[in-house]
């Protein structure tokens, strides 16, 4: 009888332990193929950082086969990486229930390119005879470009994301990712010059992170881990050792390469995008609501929003951000 309720003390411990040890499954979706721009969040899987916090986390790729924005409300998804805060707006806009919980990149790397020593300066490319620009550029950025820097429709071609006209033409400019289509400019032998929206007043941040309503309501817990492991994994990666979260990447992405992803790195840090503005003080991921409803104003000043149309207190919270948390990870790695 004794050795019956040993083992039963035994077995009730066990099982406590394996419950206080479960991790909470996660499925994390990005926006597109795995690159560099994703570093952090792959950086915190391979070193442990989400484990750490009680989190196994999947990483769900976006792409153009791929869209996951639907999978976050169908309860496929339980985070989403989206490029930028006018997603999130129009979420709102549709009574769709999600909230951004952060934002990992202050500066939102859309760009102009154009080839070196032909345009003086960003207010100069309005001069341009013809500027690439997508469909869903037209009705974003471009509004904003045409509101606010005299941009004229008529210089507008669709962009079908490719280099050729651009390549043909030195007078062309067109629109870019800052840390992919430059890079593939100067591999094809041109010289192009980048110009962020960000530092011309196009304020939204990137790569966000939006989560269900309803868990930042009942589960405030579990997106605070999520946030802190990533934050963590971002310090990491940016400056310490980024091998296995590269070979993750290049496993998920197989057209990734060490060369092509340090590349990406160097732009990113050149354009000053993640860890600078309100991040040095504040931490990666930081995010300012007055700076959030700053550009809800520029997307109804600009048109591409109409105004009343967007609840703007239901597109962002900083709770989960703005707490310094993993400046000393960087203290110690630089």
């Amino acid at each position: 009888m004794k050795k019956i309720i040993t083992f039963l003390i035994s077995s009730l411990i066990l099982m406590s332990s394996n419950i206080v040890n479960a991790a909470d499954k996660i499925v994390f979706g990005t926006n597109w193929l795995a690159q560099g721009g994703h570093g952090g969040f792959y950086q915190a899987i391979a070193d442990g950082t989400y484990k750490k916090h009680g989190l196994d986390v999947e990483i769900m790729m976006g792409g153009p086969q791929m869209n996951n924005r639907p999978m976050l409300i169908a309860g496929k998804l339980d985070f989403l990486m989206t490029g930028n805060l006018l997603l999130s707006f129009d979420n709102v806009r549709n009574g769709i229930p999600t909230m951004v919980v952060g934002a990992f990149f202050q500066k939102d790397p859309q760009a102009m390119i154009a080839h070196s020593g032909q345009y003086s300066n960003f207010s100069d490319l309005k001069n341009a005879p013809t500027v690439l620009v997508s469909k869903d550029g037209q009705f974003s950025f471009w509004k904003w470009m045409v509101n606010a820097h005299d941009f004229k429709d008529e210089q507008v071609k669709p962009y079908a994301y490719n280099l050729a006209q651009f390549l043909q033409d030195e007078k062309m400019v067109q629109q870019a990712y800052g840390t992919a289509e430059p890079i593939y400019a100067a591999a094809a032998g041109a010289k192009p010059e980048t110009f962020l929206l960000a530092d011309h007043g196009w304020t939204t941040y990137s790569t966000t992170i939006e989560a269900r309503t309803e868990m930042v309501q009942n589960n405030p817990d579990l997106i605070q881990r999520f946030m802190n492991a990533s934050i963590e994994g971002w310090y990491n990666f940016l400056y310490g050792d980024r091998s296995a979260a590269y070979g993750l990447i290049m496993k998920d992405n197989p057209e990734m390469t060490k060369e092509k992803l340090d590349k990406e790195m160097a732009q990113f840090e050149k354009l000053g995008i993640i860890d600078v503005g309100e991040a040095l003080t504040k931490g990666i991921g930081a995010m300012d609501m007055a700076r959030v409803k700053s550009f809800h104003k520029l997307a109804i000043d600009s048109g591409i929003i109409e105004a009343g149309s967007v609840d703007i207190n239901k597109v962002a919270t900083d709770q989960f951000v703005n707490k310094g948390h993993g400046l000393d990870i960087k203290a110690k790695l630089k």
